[in-house]
């Protein structure tokens, strides 16, 4: 069974494109999956309650089938950072909870791959004390880091992963996701961009998804140039 969280080097980067595609990938080559975001906001009321499209996207890629509990048991509606959203509903997001639920639930349901995806960056805040970063921390998981491709991601992309060593874990791969169309149409320069990215990050480049009209696991599957997925087990 392997496990890995998922961060971006922003808000908006592709994480959740990235998250489904692997999902979908794993199960194409007959694997089992889960996907799993334990915080999310920005969600909409619906007649069984509170639903997040990002969680939404990876209960569809969790194989077999799993409710929408399991992927998200925290979710609330306002699109805003999640400790501020909880601290709206009256709720407070505890890093030791979140740990002890994910824990419950990889122990209960067992898939040979489960990726946890996080919420914005890597250091954004659950509470005044705990950041997501925690929760891969403490559940010492390997990270696959989503760049989210535009002007600006050389310098978020190595932060980002400074601080991921600097908490003690490993990068297993990156993925670029082309977030703004504009920053492609300089192919030289962009070519030069992923240039840098490749030689400083830490890890393998798991593959470069474009700017897609229609984003989805199908139209970005053929981007990802990945190994078997069994070969990213965890040490």
């Amino acid at each position: 069974m392997s496990t890995f969280f998922v961060t971006g080097t922003d808000t908006d980067a592709g994480k959740t494109l990235v998250t489904s595609t692997l999902l979908a990938t794993a199960s194409a080559q007959g694997l089992t999956t889960l996907g799993l975001k334990p915080v999310a906001s920005g969600s909409r009321v619906t007649p069984v309650g509170l639903r997040n499209s990002d969680a939404l996207a990876l209960q569809v890629q969790s194989m077999p089938p799993v409710s929408y509990a399991t992927v998200n048991p925290w979710v609330f509606e306002p699109a805003i950072a999640p400790h501020l959203a909880a601290s709206e509903a009256s709720q407070a997001l505890n890093v030791s909870d979140i740990v002890a639920t994910l824990g419950a639930t990889l122990a209960q349901t067992q898939r040979d791959l489960t990726l946890i995806e996080g919420a914005g960056g890597w250091r954004v805040p659950l509470n005044d004390r705990d950041d997501f970063c925690d929760i891969p921390r403490l559940m010492q998981l390997p990270v696959i880091l989503v760049v989210g491709l535009k002007l600006g991601c050389l310098n978020h992309a190595r932060l980002t992963a400074e601080a991921i060593a600097a908490d003690g874990l490993t990068i297993a791969g990156w993925v670029g996701s082309v977030v703004d169309p504009a920053f492609t149409s300089e192919s030289t320069r962009f070519a030069a961009n992923l240039d840098v990215l490749k030689q400083t990050l830490p890890a393998s480049c798991l593959g470069i998804i474009p700017h897609l009209e229609q984003p989805s696991p199908e139209t970005a599957q053929p981007y990802l140039s990945l190994p078997p997925l069994r070969t990213l087990e965890t040490p």
